[in-house]
């Protein structure tokens, strides 16, 4: 675990309860409270997040913005480990930033697209 890694996991919840594994769905639902403050909309149902991994104790996030000049990437990639390391299990996590496939409006969830004013 990186030093940075677990500061980040020493604030980011108290003490863990269950001492079970973490699983996928676990770390799919930490991610619904990471919003990207310009759209207003968590990154799962913007279709940001494309793969979540479980590796033992460490979670692993492949993801993308919604374009490689996003003034918010950091505080995202910030936000995403540290929201990570609260769940229950999760000693590490790596996130992975791609760009392939590209993201784009379709990628979001149906609520999304139609909040945002997308045609569904």
């Amino acid at each position: 675990m990186t030093e940075k890694n677990r500061k980040e996991k020493e604030t980011a919840s108290p003490e863990k309860t269950s001492g079970q594994p973490p699983t996928e769905k676990a770390l799919r639902d930490a991610l619904t409270h990471v919003v990207d403050p310009e759209l207003h909309m968590n990154i799962i149902d913007l279709g940001l997040v494309y793969e979540t991994r479980v590796n033992g104790n460490v979670a692993e996030v492949d993801m993308t913005l919604t374009s490689p000049g996003c003034p918010y990437g950091p505080y995202l990639l910030h936000m995403v480990n540290r929201a990570l390391l609260a769940v229950d299990g999760v000693e590490d996590s790596r996130v992975e930033v791609v760009w392939d496939p590209p993201w784009s409006p379709e990628k979001m969830s149906e609520e999304a697209r139609l909040e945002l004013g997308f045609d569904v």
